[in-house]
């Protein structure tokens, strides 16, 4: 027997939620999570495991690092995501456990010889593609609308849907204001998850059956109910078909709302959604400068070297090379949006300023610190050089596009 075993030896031990549900679904487990029936913290801590938990008994395995959780229950005590009390003891049964969470899919557990322990019905609802909340208690915290929305955007792909039940529940859980009471941190992790999934679009439509999106993000809403709207969605499932990052997501399908004003701040409705939900700085900058400057990245071609120039200082192209090629990425599933078209022009307008940046990059103030300038003349000289560069840039774009094929 293992040491892993030996730690084990005696526990009635079971592997819950999310390793159960893509196990049965044919899916990758990535982690698994572990319950303990009938065991103390004391025990725990007997064993070797280290605690973690901070609100309710939970402990890493000292040589997997997996978390075994001790059996418990909620009560609700208070509005919002922190108003629960948990009481794990014991005497707390494993169907008790299973009863507390938050979709049927995710309230099955398994045996470690693999027996299936489904009192809720999960695998039936796997079968038929359905998500669909434990008991009532789903109303109780806000955050399991986000996650239903999640899921959603997850599996969708595979046909799975919200039942029409829990549906009416989320929608009554906005109606009386629980919505309300979600964190910005927690709506923000969230958030960003779904971004990251297969099918975001679906997190969006979920929220916005429900009404949750008019609450938590009422601009986007209002946005996603217009041409503009259709785009962003169109750029956001190009940027999950080309596998892009966080920023890149997040920025498609926001941009569009740094056109619109906030009335409630100084700024624009971006600034007032990333202020909100405190969205880390490179997805916030990222989406300012895609909706403040696609127009002119698509007229590149035809824009001449001026408009070019103030793009590339504008999104940092000479001293963040990262920072530009994440913005000609987000610029590109931008115009892909609008199809084939879009994506050749997206294609030329990239080339032209990755070309131009590279020819106005080198470009220091060094040399003209050395012929005897000073302050800003420097900066003005080292931007006339640039601009001239740029200038050669275009002028050979232009003769390439005009020449004859077959001459040079």
């Amino acid at each position: 027997m293992t040491s892993s075993d030996e730690r084990l030896s005696g526990l009635e031990v079971y592997l819950v939620g999310g390793a159960v549900r893509d196990r049965l679904l044919g899916r990758p487990v990535t982690e698994r999570d572990w319950v303990v029936v009938g065991a103390t913290p004391e025990s725990m801590l007997d064993r070797g495991f280290r605690p973690v938990g901070r609100d309710f008994p939970v402990f890493l395995h000292p040589d997997s690092h997996e978390e075994y959780a001790l059996a418990r229950t909620e009560r609700k005590t208070g509005p919002g995501y922190h108003g629960f009390t948990v009481h794990a003891a014991p005497q707390v049964t494993l169907e008790q456990d299973l009863q507390r969470r938050d979709l049927t899919v995710n309230a099955m557990a398994q045996t470690p010889d693999g027996q299936l322990v489904d009192p809720m019905g999960g695998r039936e609802d796997l079968l038929q593609r359905t998500l669909r909340h434990v008991s009532e208690a789903f109303a109780e915290d806000p955050v399991r609308i986000l996650r239903l929305a999640r899921f959603t955007a997850r599996y969708a792909p595979l046909g799975f849907r919200p039942a029409n039940e829990t549906m009416r529940l989320c929608c009554q859980m906005v109606s009386s204001g629980e919505v309300d009471n979600l964190v910005p941190e927690r709506v923000w992790q969230e958030w960003s998850r779904a971004l990251m999934e297969s099918c975001p679009q679906a997190f969006l439509q979920v929220l916005k059956d429900c009404g949750a999106l008019h609450r938590l993000a009422p601009a986007l809403a209002n946005l996603l109910e217009t041409d503009a709207g259709e785009r962003a969605l169109g750029a956001l499932t190009e940027a999950c078909h080309r596998q892009m990052p966080l920023a890149v997501r997040f920025a498609v399908l926001t941009a569009d709302l740094c056109r619109e004003q906030e009335p409630t701040t100084a700024g624009n409705a971006l600034q007032a959604l990333c202020q909100r939900y405190r969205v880390p700085q490179p997805c916030a900058e990222l989406a300012q400068r895609l909706g403040r400057w696609h127009d002119t990245f698509e007229r590149a071609p035809e824009a001449g070297a001026e408009p070019m120039l103030s793009l590339l200082e504008a999104v940092d192209g000479f001293r963040q090379g990262e920072r530009f090629d994440t913005f000609l990425l987000a610029a590109q599933c931008r115009s892909a949006a609008a199809g084939d078209e879009g994506v050749r022009r997206g294609e030329r307008a990239a080339g032209l300023l990755q070309r131009a940046r590279d020819a106005a990059a080198p470009v220091t103030g060094a040399p003209f610190a050395a012929e005897g300038l000073s302050g800003p003349a420097i900066g003005q000289a080292v931007r006339k050089e640039r601009l001239r560069r740029i200038e050669d840039v275009v002028a050979d774009h232009r003769n390439q596009a005009g020449a004859v094929p077959g001459k040079h």
